[in-house]
């Protein structure tokens, strides 16, 4: 069941994240984006490591909290207190993977982070595990954000990709 995340795996994602118009951490909101939160700031406060766990077959279909619909290539995380679209910068067993806050959670105890499906796949996570994290930015919160760029047209387009 553990498969090693492909180059095209890493590619998608870091495409996703640039065909959503990142906003990079103190933009304003008239520059399309919002400023990230402070490093030091309470109310969002991140701690550099925690505890992760996945999320993704049964909520397939669904809407996430922050508007996207969740589906197997979907790249993001849930988190309880960051804003949606907050880019946070995910380390797990060598691998390193930026993603957008997509959704709120988790609600287990103990449990700081809920990697989408897609995400977990990059990384390399089957179960739950210790994750280094760090909040780099801020991207537009789109139906399309997590999602990978063939996705992202289709999304938006309100159909499947042609070809």
């Amino acid at each position: 069941m553990h498969q090693r995340p492909s180059k095209n795996t890493s590619l998608l994602v870091l495409l996703a994240l640039v065909a959503c118009a990142v906003v990079p951490a103190g933009a304003n909101a008239s520059a399309g984006g919002a400023a990230a939160p402070a490093a030091g700031s309470s109310h969002h406060r991140v701690r550099p490591s925690g505890i992760a766990t996945w999320f993704g077959p049964g909520f397939y279909g669904n809407r996430t909290a922050c508007g996207q619909t969740l589906t197997p290539t979907v790249v993001g995380v849930a988190n309880r207190t960051l804003p949606c679209g907050t880019l946070v910068s995910v380390t797990y067993a060598g691998h390193t993977l930026t993603v957008p806050v997509l959704d709120r959670g988790p609600y287990s105890h103990g449990v700081d982070w809920d990697l989408t499906a897609g995400a977990a796949q990059a990384l390399g996570v089957t179960e739950t595990v210790r994750i280094a994290t760090k909040v780099v930015g801020i991207a537009p919160n789109t139906p399309a954000l997590g999602l990978p760029p063939e996705a992202s047209v289709a999304a938006l387009a309100g159909g499947a990709p042609a070809g």
